[in-house]
């Protein structure tokens, strides 16, 4: 019988609801009633990130600068 429950295991399947809903309630005030963790403190400040690339920015210029105008520019043939 499929659908015959006896009042036994209603009031067992009633029960278990109730305790469902009153654990998923106090659960839930237990997890609200808990500060969040502060965030933790920078490890760069992104300063050293600028530092690195303005040192290749600066090193990409030098070499262009030594490609562009060498120390003779006879040497290219075009003076």
């Amino acid at each position: 019988m499929a659908g015959s429950f006896s009042s036994s295991s209603m009031a067992v399947i009633g029960v278990v609801g109730i305790f469902g809903v009153l654990f998923a309630i106090l659960s839930q005030a237990v997890v609200e009633a808990q500060s969040p963790a502060p965030a933790p403190a920078p490890t760069s400040d992104g300063t050293s990130i600028d530092q690195g690339i303005a040192y290749v920015l600066m090193l990409v210029a030098l070499v262009l600068t030594y490609l562009i105008h060498p120390l003779d520019a006879s040497s290219y043939g075009l003076f």
